[in-house]
C-alpha cells in the first residue's frame, strides 16, 4: 500500500473490542453484545446497522486477537508515514442500551433482506444524533481508541446517513444532525476531521441540493472530507458545484462483493481524476479506491494506483501497449494486440450500469422457466477494432425479467479473439504466474458468457417442448461447470481452499473452527435463515469463481433445476418450483455446515487446459450456432 502511494487507509480492525469497553461503562454485558456484533464474515454489515448477531457470537479471544492485530496494523501504518482513518460513532447501538435509556431518541430500523423479517437478525437500533447521549457515546469511543492506541491521525470515518434516510427533509434539521455528528468526534479529539462517504448522494433521491448543502456545511470548512465514492461512473462533484466547496477525494468503486468479472472503465480512470483536479474552483484533494473487493482485475487497480502521481491524462494507447511487458516480464506483440482488444471491450464499459456479476453459473435464477424471456436471444452487431473485425452475439437486455440478467456490454466474439492470441503466444510467457492468472480469468470470462447463452437456449427449448434440446444443452451446461472447475484449479488465485483455511486459521479451538468456516462458506452463498422452501433474497451476493465451489455447489445446484425442468417435460406437468427450492435450500444448508477440506495448491497446466476448453467450446464461436452442436468442435479431453 505504501509503495503505491496510499497514505489515508481505513483502519477499522478491532473496533468491536473498543465498543465492548465503551458499552461496559453503561453496564452492557458480553451476552448483550453477542446479539449486537455480527460474525467474523459479516462485521461490515453489522457495523453499518444492516443486521445484528448473524454469524456470531464473537468469542472473547477473537475480540482480543483483533485488538492486538489492530495495534500492529497501526504501528506499521504510522511507520510508513500513513494517516490511518479510525471509525467514529454513527448511532448504531445494541438493543440492551435502548432498554437502559428508554427515553432516548432511538429509531428501530426496518428489515434488511432477512426471511420473514426475522427479528433475531434484522431491525437494528439507531440513536438519533440530536439526542445528548449520541455525543456522549461518540466522545467516549474516540477517547477509548486514543487511549488504547496511544495516538491518532485525527481523521475519523462516520456514515450515519449512508442507506439511512433522515426522517425530516428540513435543511435546518439536517444541519443540526451533521453538527451533532461532528461534535461527537470533536468532543473526543479537538482536531477531528470527518471523512464521509458520498454514496448517499449517488443513490438516495432524498439528497437534493438544499439537504446536501445543509449536511456538508454543518461542519467548519476543512473539517470534513467527502469521498466521491463512485466517481468513475457517477461523479457527484460535477453536479454539486464541487460538493459546494467542501474538500473531496475522487474515488473509484469498481467492484461489488469481491466477485469475479473482467470489467472496468480504464478511460474514465485515466482521465476522471485529472479532469476533476483541473476543473474550475476544484476542491479535490486526492484520489482513492473504495472497492468492496480488490483481488480481481489487476489492470484496473494498477492504473488507479498510478493516478495519484499523474498531472495530466494518461495516454492509454501507450499505457495498455506496454502493460503486458510490465506484467509478464517480456515483450510479446501478440499479447499487446490481445490487451488492446481487452481495453476496447471488457475494460471499456460505458453503459453506466453497476457491474454485479449475475452469470447463471454463480447466480442461478430462482424463477419458473416461463418467467425468463428468451425471444431475440441473439442480436447481431458489427464492430471494428484495430487488430480485427467481427460479428457479435449479445444477450438481449430484458429489463422486465423477474431475475437479474447478466450484464453484457462488450463484443463477446472480440474477447474470444483476444483469448486466441493468449493461446497462440502463451508459450513465450507460460512461466509467468501473472500470465497464467490472466489466462484463467479470460478463459473463465468467455466460457461464463457462453454458458449464459446455453442457459437461455435451454429455456427456449423448454418453452417449445423440445426435450432433446433441453437434455443435450443441460448436459453441456453442467460439463462447462465441471471443466471450469478444472481450469480454475490450475491457479492458486482461483481456489476455494485458501479462503476456508484462512478462516479456520484464526480459530483457537475446534468450536471456533466450525463457526469461522461456516461464516466463510455462508458469506459466499446464502445469508440468513431460510424456511424449507423460502430462500433469503440475499444469496449469491458474494459469489465466486473458485475451484471447489463450482464442483461442489454451483454445479449440483444447476443440476437440481435441470432435473425438474426435464421431469416437467417428460410428465407434461408444470415446473416444480417449490420442490426445486426445497432441494436447493437443503443443498445450501448442508454445504454451509460441511467441513470438507479443499486444496490450497494449484494443479494442472493452465495453458493446456485453456487450449482444450477453447477447442471444446469456443473454437467456432463466431457462429455461436447453438442449434448445430458440432459447430463448436469435437470435445477435447482434459
Amino acid at each position: 500500500m505504501a509503495l503505491q502511494g496510499i497514505n489515508l487507509p481505513l483502519a477499522f480492525t478491532g473496533q468491536e473490542t473498543i465498543w465492548q469497553k465503551v458499552f461496559q461503562r453503561y453496564n452492557i454485558s458480553k451476552s448483550d453484545l453477542d446479539d449486537f456484533f455480527g460474525g467474523p464474515a459479516f462485521l461490515s454489515w453489522s457495523r453499518m446497522a444492516n443486521m445484528h448477531g448473524w454469524g456470531g457470537p464473537l468469542p472473547q479471544t477473537w475480540l482480543d486477537d483483533q485488538l492486538t492485530l489492530q495495534k500492529k496494523i497501526l504501528s506499521r501504518m504510522y511507520a510508513f508515514g500513513m494517516s490511518p482513518v479510525l471509525p467514529a460513532f454513527s448511532g448504531n447501538i445494541p438493543a440492551a442500551l435502548k432498554l437502559k435509556f428508554p427515553s432516548a431518541k432511538v429509531t428501530h430500523l426496518g428489515n434488511w433482506f432477512t426471511v420473514d423479517s426475522n427479528p433475531r437478525w434484522c431491525c437494528t437500533y439507531l440513536l438519533d444524533a440530536s439526542d445528548p447521549l449520541y455525543v456522549e457515546i461518540g466522545k467516549l469511543f474516540i477517547e477509548e481508541q486514543i487511549r488504547e492506541y496511544g495516538r491518532t491521525s485525527h481523521v475519523y470515518n462516520c456514515d450515519t446517513f449512508d442507506e439511512n434516510t433522515p426522517p425530516l427533509s428540513d435543511p435546518n434539521y439536517i444541519s443540526s444532525l451533521g453538527a451533532a455528528t461532528f461534535r461527537a468526534m470533536q468532543s473526543g479529539d479537538d482536531d477531528a476531521i470527518w471523512l464521509m462517504q458520498g454514496w448517499l448522494f449517488t443513490y438516495d433521491p432524498f439528497w437534493e441540493p438544499p439537504q446536501m448543502k445543509a449536511l456538508l456545511h454543518s461542519v467548519p470548512v476543512g473539517r470534513m472530507i467527502v469521498l466521491d465514492l463512485y466517481a468513475e461512473v457517477k461523479p457527484v462533484w460535477i453536479n454539486s458545484d464541487q460538493f459546494y466547496g467542501v474538500p473531496y477525494i475522487w474515488c473509484m468503486l469498481h467492484n461489488f462483493a469481491a466477485d469475479f468479472e473482467m470489467y472496468g472503465i480504464l478511460d474514465a480512470v485515466a482521465s476522471g481524476p485529472i479532469d476533476a483536479r483541473l476543473s474550475e474552483k476544484s476542491t479535490m484533494v486526492g484520489v482513492g479506491m473504495s472497492m468492496e473487493g480488490i483481488e480481481q482485475n489487476p489492470i484496473v487497480y494498477d492504473l488507479m494506483s498510478e493516478m495519484g502521481f499523474h498531472h495530466r491524462q494518461v495516454d492509454l494507447q501507450v499505457w495498455v501497449e506496454t502493460y503486458p511487458t510490465r506484467r509478464y516480464g517480456k515483450s510479446v506483440v501478440g499479447l499487446q494486440d490481445a490487451w488492446r482488444i481487452l481495453h476496447q471491450t471488457l475494460y471499456n464499459c460505458t453503459d453506466g450500469k453497476n457491474d454485479k456479476n449475475r452469470d447463471v453459473i454463480v447466480a442461478f435464477p430462482d424463477v419458473e422457466p416461463f418467467v425468463i424471456q428468451t425471444p431475440g436471444l441473439c442480436t447481431r452487431t458489427s464492430k471494428n477494432y484495430s487488430t480485427m473485425s467481427s460479428e457479435n452475439s449479445v444477450v438481449r437486455d430484458a429489463s422486465n425479467d423477474a431475475y437479474d440478467q447478466p450484464h453484457i456490454w462488450y463484443d463477446t466474439i472480440a474477447v474470444i479473439h483476444a483469448l486466441e492470441l493468449f493461446l497462440e503466444y502463451g508459450d513465450e510467457v507460460s512461466d509467468s504466474n501473472t500470465f497464467r492468472y490472466d489466462l484463467v480469468d479470460l478463459t473463465r470470462q468467455a466460457l461464463a458468457k457462453y454458458a449464459n447463452q446455453i442457459f437461455l437456449k435451454i429455456i427456449q427449448g423448454y418453452k417449445s417442448n423440445n426435450i432433446n434440446q433441453v437434455t443435450t444443452l443441460c448436459e453441456r451446461f453442467l460439463n462447462i461447470v465441471e471443466d471450469l472447475d478444472v481450469l480454475l484449479a490450475s491457479h492458486e488465485g482461483f481456489l476455494l481452499g485458501p479462503w476456508l483455511e484462512s478462516a479456520k486459521g484464526l480459530a483457537r479451538d475446534h468450536e471456533q473452527e466450525i463457526q469461522y468456516e461456516w461464516n466463510a462458506r455462508t458469506q459466499i452463498t446464502m445469508w440468513f435463515d431460510n424456511t424449507e422452501t423460502k430462500a433469503s433474497l440475499l444469496r449469491d451476493y458474494a459469489n465466486k469463481y473458485w475451484s471447489g465451489l463450482l464442483r461442489d455447489y454451483y454445479g449440483p445446484r444447476a443440476a437440481i433445476y435441470f432435473k425438474h425442468l426435464i421431469s416437467s417435460l417428460k410428465k407434461n406437468e408444470p415446473f416444480a418450483l417449490e420442490e426445486w427450492r426445497r432441494e436447493w435450500i437443503s443443498l445450501t444448508n448442508n454445504w454451509q455446515s460441511d467441513m470438507k477440506v479443499f486444496t490450497t495448491t494449484a494443479t494442472g497446466d493452465t495453458l493446456n487446459i485453456s487450449r482444450a476448453l477453447y477447442i471444446k467450446y469456443l473454437r467456432n464461436a463466431d457462429s455461436l450456432g447453438l442449434d448445430g452442436m458440432d459447430s463448436f468442435g469435437k470435445p477435447a479431453s482434459l
